[in-house]
Parts: structure tokens; sequence; C-alpha cells
């Protein structure tokens, strides 16, 4: 397996980020930029799989046998990578790699593959999935977030061929944006899983992409719902994750969801009681431990190692005079999963590149 070269980088300035003198100094500026080069091997991945119809895992629910299909007839813009949501997540790292990265071996061909994906006639085609009278929760919010998140970095882009996406990808952007507005209100009670359906993940991401459109309803929306559903949580159980499969941690999502929609005076005061501990200097939380790479829930945890580091840097960046600290947790957690992004193992490869990107793209 060939290990990305990343780590070699990191764990020299991990060493540096112990350096309790330099910390403060620290406190703003990224444990490692990626460079073009760790951002081709990156882009391989994605450019492997999302028109790799097979090996795949439909999550589909029948009314009739005519409702049967092949993943290409079934989503003709997001068949490959195994199932739906980490082909739209793949198809998000192309475009963040592209939008970020100027200079990419393989540019031109990226952009001729998002250009194939992402039609007219195949995004109606995801629209009739989505609106079979048994789909209404399909994806639901894992997949939906991903969606959005897609959507606002084509909208982001100044690629004229990606900028041009944003109008097929519009009809369903727009009906994942109805998904939310009608669902959170009836959601009773959040879902606090470490795995595709926890309901803070999905909020976050879609209150980035209400605030990047200005979409007040949605965001106001969604302030209200997590209010909601988390503003009286207290004492998180952080030590009872992860459970085994897990590649998002409930606690640090609730965190993660509440830093956005709460003022800094509303989150420093409930993160206090949800989960002191982030303020201790010496707080540490150990990593997943994956057992076995070519088990694909097992290899969810390598998962969880990136999704926890963003949230982590994400918390010191916002608030670096209590959380710097966390930092060092963050390139823990990164640095012990990023030899597991190889080219060869089709259990990880064809979704933690995304994971992977994100937790770099948020030090």
């Amino acid at each position: 397996m060939k290990v990305l070269f990343l780590s070699v980088i990191f764990v020299s300035v991990c060493v540096g980020c112990n350096n309790k003198a330099s910390e403060s100094k620290k406190s703003s500026e990224k444990t490692q930029t990626l460079t073009v080069e760790q951002a081709n091997r990156l882009l391989k991945l994605p450019m492997k799989c999302i028109q790799t119809e097979f090996p795949n895992k439909p999550s589909q629910a029948l009314q009739s046998a005519e409702d049967i299909g092949t993943p290409k007839q079934l989503h003709p813009a997001f068949y490959g990578c195994f199932d739906w949501h980490s082909s739209v997540h793949g198809h998000w790292v192309l475009v963040k790699l592209l939008n970020d990265f100027p200079n990419l071996q393989n540019r031109d061909s990226a952009i001729l593959k998002l250009q194939k994906q992402i039609t007219k006639e195949n995004i109606q085609q995801e629209i009739s999935y989505f609106n079979r009278k048994q789909e209404k929760s399909f994806e639901r919010t894992y997949g939906w977030a991903w969606l959005l998140k897609l959507a606002q970095e084509i909208k982001k882009s100044n690629i004229p061929e990606i900028k041009a996406l944003d109008a097929n990808l519009e009809p369903l952007t727009q009906l994942i944006v109805q998904r939310y507005i009608e669902f959170l209100p009836k959601l009773q009670y959040p879902m606090r899983y470490g795995t595709h359906t926890n309901s803070a993940f999905g909020m976050s991401f879609a209150y980035d992409f209400a605030k990047f459109t200005n979409n007040t309803s949605l965001k106001n929306l969604i302030t209200t719902q997590a209010k909601r559903l988390y503003l009286k949580d207290a004492a998180c159980g952080m030590n009872w994750e992860p459970s085994g499969s897990d590649f998002l941690s409930p606690c640090l999502e609730e965190i993660n969801l509440m830093r956005r929609v709460l003022s800094e005076k509303e989150f420093l005061e409930w993160c206090h009681i949800f989960m002191p501990q982030l303020e201790f200097k010496n707080y540490d939380l150990e990593v997943g431990i994956v057992s076995d790479r070519t088990d694909g829930h097992l290899v969810h945890l390598d998962g969880l190692n990136f999704s926890r580091a963003w949230i982590l840097y994400g918390i010191s960046k916002q608030y670096p005079e209590r959380y710097n600290h966390l930092r060092t947790i963050a390139d823990k957690h990164l640095l012990y999963s990023l030899p597991s992004i190889v080219d060869g193992n089709y259990e990880g490869e064809h979704w933690l590149a995304s994971f992977a990107l994100y937790a770099l793209s948020e030090q």
C-alpha cells in the first residue's frame, strides 16, 4: 500500500506543537498547508470511483419489481463510489481540489468527469428517484448534507466549467433544502448516532450552506431546531465513545453544531455544562483504533478520527483562548489515519479521501 507522505510532514509539525512557549503563537496557524503534490494524490481516489458502478450498496425501498434498477439507471449522476452519499462527497473532493489548486495534474480530466455526471438530465433523474413515494427519507440527512456541501463548493467556484454545473444541480439542491425545512420541525428527538443519521452532523453542513447562500429561512430554522433539540443537554458521555463502527462522534458533532448557532457567550456557557473536560489543558482523547481496514465497517473508525479532527480544529480556531490545546489532539487523530488513505483498498478509498480533505481544510 502506498502511504500518503503527508504524515511525515505532520509528525514534524506535531513535535513542534509540544513547545508550550509557542502554543499561543500557533493558535491561528494551520498545522500544515496541503501541497499540490498531496492534492494530486487525493484527487486520484474519487477520480477512480465516481464512475465505478460496482461493487455497490443501494439503499432502496421497493414497492414493486418495477422499482428495481442498476445503480447507474437509478442514479445516473451519483452511482459510483459504492453508495450514493459517498459518490456525492467524492464529487465534492474533485470540486474542492479544483477550486483550491489550479495546477492539478488531472485537472482537465476531473472537470470532464464532473461535466459528464452533473448534467441537467442526470439531475432530473435523481429528482425523480427522490420523489418516489417510498423514498421520502432517502439519504436523510447524511447524503442531504453532503449534497448541500457539494452545491456550496460549486457555487463558490471561479472555474467557468464548474460554475456552469450549478444550474444543473440547483433543482436537486432546492429539493434537499425543502426536505430539511419539512423534516426538522417533525424531529421530536435528536438522533445521536455515530453514523449516517446523526442529526447534528446533517444540520451543521446545512447551516453552512444556508449561511453561504444567505438562505435566512433555512438558517433560522436550523438555529431554532438546534436549540430545541440540544440546548438542555449536559455532561455528554464521551467515555462511551466510540462505538465499534462510528465515523462521527455524537458528543463532538453536537458541539460542532452549537458553536455555529449560539453566540460566543451562549456557546461557552453551554459547552462548559455539556463537556467541561474540553477546557482542561491536559485533556486527552484516544484515537479510534482500526483493527482491520479491509472490513467496511471497522474502517469507519478512520473516518471518526478525521471527523473528530475537523471539529477540534474548528473549536480551537473559533475560541483559541479557551480551546487552543485541542489542536494537539486533532493532530494526533489526523496523523493516525492519514496513512490509511491508500490506492488499493476499496473499503476505505471510496470515501476516506473526503473526510481527510475536509479535516485538512478545517485546520
